[in-house]
C-alpha cells in the first residue's frame, strides 16, 4: 500500500474498511432507488419480496427472509399483508406438502414488471457513471463474495 504524503490528512479506518465501503456504496446507490419506490407507495421490504419472486415459481418463507434480509417473523407478517393486498399467494410445495411456497399473483407480477423496469433503468444510470469493464468486474466480484461467504465454512 502506498505511503501517504506527510501533508495528507490521516486516513480514517473506515476509508479502507471493506464492510464500511460495501455498506456506504449500497446506501448511496439504493437510497436513489428507494426514493422512487417511496413515490410509488412501495416499501423497501415489499420491493425486495417482489424482486425475489420475479422469475421464480415460488420461494419458501425462510428462503425469502434470507434473501430479503429480514427475520422470519417479520417476513411472515409482511407476507400476510402482501397476501391481503393481492400481491402474493401461498401454496403447498408440489414435492413436499409440508413446505409452503410464496409466488406472485397476476397483480404482483404486473407491479413487479413495472418496478423491475425502473430498477433496471436505475442500475443502468448508476453503471453509466463508471467504465463498463469496472462495472461488470464489480458485479462479478460481488457475486463471487456472496457465493463464497454463503458456503458453509469448515473448521
Amino acid at each position: 500500500m502506498p505511503q501517504p504524503s506527510p501533508d495528507a490528512p490521516p486516513q480514517r479506518f473506515i476509508d479502507d474498511y471493506l464492510l464500511y465501503l460495501l455498506a456506504r456504496a449500497s446506501h448511496l446507490i439504493s437510497s436513489e432507488f428507494h426514493e422512487q419506490l417511496r413515490r410509488r407507495g412501495i416499501s423497501v421490504p415489499v420491493w425486495r419480496v417482489l424482486a425475489s419472486l420475479v422469475g421464480s415459481p415460488g420461494e419458501t418463507v425462510t428462503g425469502l427472509a434470507d434473501v430479503c434480509l429480514l427475520q422470519q417473523p417479520t417476513m411472515t407478517k409482511l407476507l400476510d399483508r402482501m397476501v391481503r393486498d393481492g400481491l402474493v399467494r401461498r401454496m403447498q410445495d408440489a414435492r413436499d406438502r409440508r413446505v409452503v411456497r410464496v409466488a406472485l399473483t397476476a397483480r404482483g407480477e404486473a407491479i413487479s414488471a413495472e418496478l423491475v423496469q425502473a430498477a433496471r433503468q436505475h442500475e443502468a444510470d448508476v453503471l453509466a457513471r463508471h467504465p463498463e469493464a469496472e462495472a461488470m468486474a464489480l458485479k462479478d466480484l460481488l457475486r463471487g463474495i456472496i457465493a463464497r461467504q454463503a458456503r458453509p465454512r469448515r473448521a
